[in-house]
């Protein structure tokens, strides 16, 4: 008999598992209308559990991946979602239940599954080469047809990625379509080994790197401008023998410093450089940029590690106050004899999923657009509440110019900007938000106008379903098969 899932946050309430295959065609627009300027495919990765957790309770990034895909032609929009069919989904799908256990550890498996590929593909999916790929920065990328959203099966670039992971948040260069990335952990779990790849427009890897960093660490993104390379070492430590034990694979250690790798991005790695500066954790930079000899990264920063489920090594408490990140610049001056980087906030709000006009990636820009929580719209209680707006943030002032507020009883996910045209300015075009109407158990898909986000939307388009995603991305239709 097939178990219930578990009363926990995880998986109660508008966190409950989905669990959901298939397609919506012509969803219904209930507000203004669709442009016909958006033409293409927001492609959309995230978690969820198909099986209750093996261990009784579990964390949200251990979920299955699901992908799903917003497809825009003619002012329509249709709508389907499916589960990836990774070697860990297959074996649990045949068995009825959930066989692998802690959040990457293991030594928590069903012996039945031990040294099987325990990748969920669950974090990101990006188009690249000519190839949609699922990412999960503990594992290898997964190919998905970007029509019919099967699964095509693991993707190591014809043999050439010798890394056993790769990072959920690759780099791209719009000039040249130029793809970096990079895998840690790449010899298997906790080793400190990171390895620095670029690929070609055409898929082709071209450049591997491998770097020792000062210690191993949980790395969920990195840098890169039009000239360098930044890798982001942070207090959140692995130990192998601390899950052999049944503990989690991270934990924050604030005894530790934070390490900034800079290296030139056209060179062969031999300048890299450490700075050094206090314990601080990052999931997302926002963006990177050179100026001559001075570098700028630009991230969502928090004093400590963001994630409550990985413990404090000296036993501090869980403080939601200094977890908060807020955008911030830091700053690494390669003429300077000093090892330390300069650190300054651009805004003060708590925010997360962050982005950008990816068409201005990697050089000097205006504007980033910033989930955050109108902290008077919502009663602080609500433990589903999550971000209830979306900001146009000007990171050369600092000042939050125009925002989009969900509604009562809302949240918002992460944001994807789609420029108006080709040719249009930096922010100019829209912003896709996936509304979550927690008292209605549903989702909607908002079209906002980048340039006036608080007034009303230009279309509302009702999902009858939940959707949920981490990560997304928008491919032009010219770009699809």
């Amino acid at each position: 008999m097939t178990k219930p899932f578990p009363d926990t946050p995880t998986f109660a309430g508008f966190n409950a598992p989905i669990r959901l295959e298939g397609e919506i065609f012509d969803l219904e627009v209930v507000e203004g209308e669709i442009p016909t300027a958006l033409d293409g495919t927001w492609y959309r990765c995230g978690a969820d559990f198909y099986f209750p957790p093996l261990h009784g309770d579990d964390v949200f990034v251990n979920g299955d991946g699901v992908v799903s895909a917003f497809e825009f032609r003619d002012g329509h929009v249709d709508f389907r979602t499916r589960f990836v069919r990774t070697e860990k989904f297959v074996l649990e799908r045949a068995a009825r239940k959930a066989l692998f256990g802690a959040y990457r550890n293991p030594f928590s498996d069903d012996p039945s599954v031990a040294g099987k590929n325990r990748g969920t593909a669950n974090t990101n999916i990006v188009w690249h080469g000519g190839r949609l790929l699922a990412l999960k920065e503990a594992a290898r990328p997964v190919e998905i047809d970007p029509v019919t959203l099967e699964t095509i099966g693991d993707w190591d670039f014809d043999a050439r990625l010798t890394s056993l992971t790769m990072t959920a948040h690759p780099k791209f260069d719009p000039s040249i379509g130029e793809m970096l990335f990079y895998g840690s952990a790449a010899k298997g779990e906790t080793t400190p080994d990171i390895v620095y790849y670029a690929a070609d427009a055409d898929g082709r890897i071209t450049k591997e790197i491998w770097i020792d960093p000062p210690y191993a660490s949980m790395m969920h993104d990195f840098g890169v401008t039009k000239d360098h390379v930044i890798f982001l070492v942070m207090p959140t430590t692995s130990s192998l023998e601390r899950m052999r034990e049944g503990g989690p694979i991270y934990v924050w250690d604030e005894d530790l410093e934070t390490y900034l790798g800079v290296m030139s991005r056209h060179g062969d790695g031999s300048d890299l450089r450490w700075f050094t500066g206090p314990p601080r954790f990052v999931f997302h930079i926002l963006n990177c940029f050179s100026e001559g000899a001075l570098v700028h990264i630009d991230s969502a920063v928090s004093e400590i590690q963001s994630f409550p489920f990985f413990p404090d090594k000296n036993g501090r408490p869980f403080d939601p106050e200094r977890a908060k990140a807020r955008i911030t610049r830091w700053t690494c001056d390669l003429t300077s004899n000093s090892s330390g980087f300069v650190e300054r906030t651009i805004n003060p709000l708590g925010c997360e999923l962050i982005r950008i006009d990816d068409r201005i990636a990697l050089s000097n820009y205006t504007y980033g657009f910033i989930p955050f929580h109108d902290a008077g719209a919502r009663q602080a209680g609500d433990a589903n509440a999550g971000f209830n707006s979306v900001g146009r943030l000007n990171v050369r002032t600092g000042e939050m110019e125009d925002s989009f507020f969900a509604g009562p009883n809302a949240s918002v996910q992460e944001p994807q900007f789609v420029p108006r045209s080709a040719q249009a300015q930096e922010g100019d075009g829209y912003l896709l938000v996936i509304v979550n109407r927690l008292d209605q158990n549903r989702c909607d898909l908002v079209i906002l106008d980048a340039n006036s986000l608080s007034g009303a939307p230009v279309a509302r388009i009702k999902l009858p379903v939940r959707t949920r995603a981490i990560h997304g991305n928008w491919v032009a239709r010219a770009e699809l098969p």
